[in-house]
């Protein structure tokens, strides 16, 4: 994956809050939802995400994970934590 690349992607389309991230290994947390759009590129580690209804999704590095504004979902990071290069879309302001 070229972070550099995936970076500008995500400024193109308007995930300006860009930053790297790592979260603790065995963290789980629960349902919950976020007032952005997320996109981001797992590094390493590994996550389960389960969003709304569907059922939880493993990412693991070199995937990309995408959760909508509102969409309540669940995060379960793996036992070596999860590092991850992440976008947030905020709504416009009116």
């Amino acid at each position: 994956m070229d972070l550099d690349a995936f970076s500008a992607a995500l400024r193109k389309d308007g995930y300006l809050d860009i930053e790297t991230k790592t979260i603790e290994a065995d963290k789980v947390v629960g349902l919950h939802s976020h007032p952005f759009d997320v996109r981001a590129v797992v590094l390493a580690g590994s996550a389960r995400i389960a969003c709304g209804n569907e059922p939880a999704r493993e990412f693991k590095p070199g995937d990309i994970v995408e959760v909508a504004a509102g969409v309540e979902h669940t995060e379960h990071y793996g036992p070596q934590g999860y590092t991850f290069l992440v976008g947030r879309r905020h709504p416009a302001s009116a």
